[in-house]
């Protein structure tokens, strides 16, 4: 049996993380054209059953590895600059290293600048080759969920529930934040970079805390106000745009407002090709005050996943493809729309924090 070249070596082994990457001849290719065979080779040495985001030093990566000490430091360095590796501090506080997972970097770092230069056109090909929808479905889903759906404001805030349930609320989000960030959509750059129109702004991808420092860091996305924060929120939700957060109440990485259009899981919902229980925890879905309604149609125009369908001018909703996003409340004249908690939903998080939640996914994934 032929042995396995460097670039195979390193798909199999970010398969393995918790996080992973299914492996697949695209990401190979992907892979070759962004890392030389030493730097490959060096890439292998991170480990792989760890959380997102969570750096490791030199002294242990080097302990994996047969590249000199400096020479590897400065290939990891080398790596960090193109994007194609995680930095920020250890909990020693050191300077460490980390592979990208998904959703978590790789390959959102081609296009949170939102460029088009060569490169990214040639990665935005590769990258919706290789995020076809069993990768998708496959990278992107676990148990517990790593993402879900956060109802807009007007939707969250009616009715005292920003009161009752916070950690529904981007409020919490934005206010617990230690630094922020805002880059551009990965998916609809894509899009756009593989000639396609999508008419929704891009610049409304939110970073926060240890993602938020890395992006600035590396020159990825710009740091931004909490104020600023607040008024991109403002713009995706007039927009219509779905925001979607980390699935926990604490520590939250990142926040992306999301079109049916190009966005890979409202985009999938919408079209019926994945469930959405599959890809993400949604907590609330829509109902409608019967009494109030009168039969407008506006929610059904605007529902980013075509869960709402009228009948004799009254709307009615596919509870098994609802988000529970509460956009369509944004548009309703008498306030019929409105969104509860699901029945069989108890309203808790998987986790309380970032970690815990990925610790579980580790676990699930008998990765741990």
């Amino acid at each position: 049996m032929a042995q396995k070249d460097t670039y195979e070596r390193l798909a199999e082994r970010l398969s393995l993380l918790g996080m992973g990457f299914p492996k697949e001849e695209t990401l190979l290719d992907i892979l070759r054209e962004n890392f030389s065979p030493l730097e490959a080779e060096a890439a292998l040495a991170l480990p792989t059953r760890t959380t997102p985001l969570n750096p490791v030093e030199l002294e242990e990566i080097e302990k994996a590895s047969s590249i000199p000490r400096e020479e590897l430091k400065e290939i990891l360095e080398g790596l960090v600059r193109k994007g194609l590796l995680y930095a920020g501090k250890t909990g020693s506080g050191e300077r460490g290293y980390a592979l990208h997972q998904v959703g978590y970097g790789f390959p959102q770092t081609f296009f949170w600048k939102g460029e088009e230069s060569p490169h990214a056109r040639k990665m935005a090909k590769l990258t919706v080759k290789y995020f076809n929808r069993r990768v998708v479905r496959e990278g992107y889903t676990a148990d517990p969920k790593p993402y879900r759906y956060v109802p807009v404001r007007e939707a969250i805030q009616g009715w005292g529930r920003a009161a009752v349930y916070p950690h529904h609320a981007m409020e919490s989000v934005i206010d617990q934040a230690d630094v922020l960030a805002v880059g551009h959509c990965p998916c609809r750059i894509i899009y756009r970079l593989n000639g396609r129109t999508c008419t929704h702004p891009t610049e409304v991808c939110i970073k926060f805390n240890d993602l938020a420092r890395y992006v600035i860091d590396r020159g990825l996305a710009r740091e931004i106000t909490r104020e600023e924060a607040w008024e991109i929120i403002r713009l995706a939700e007039e927009a219509g745009l779905v925001h979607f957060v980390d699935n926990t109440e604490k520590n939250i990485q990142h926040n992306c407002n999301c079109c049916g259009c190009a966005c890979w899981n409202v985009g999938n919902i919408r079209r019926r090709k994945i469930p959405r229980d599959v890809l993400m925890a949604t907590y609330f879905l829509r109902e409608t005050l019967e009494e109030e309604c009168t039969g407008c149609g506006l929610c059904a125009e605007i529902c980013p996943v075509d869960a709402i369908r009228m009948e004799e001018e009254s709307p009615v909703v596919d509870t098994e493809w609802c988000i529970g996003c509460g956009v369509c409340v944004t548009k309703c004249p008498t306030g019929a729309a409105r969104i509860e908690l699901r029945a069989d939903r108890s309203g808790e998080l998987p986790a309380k924090t970032f970690q815990g939640l990925h610790e579980k996914i580790l676990k699930a994934k008998g990765l741990a």
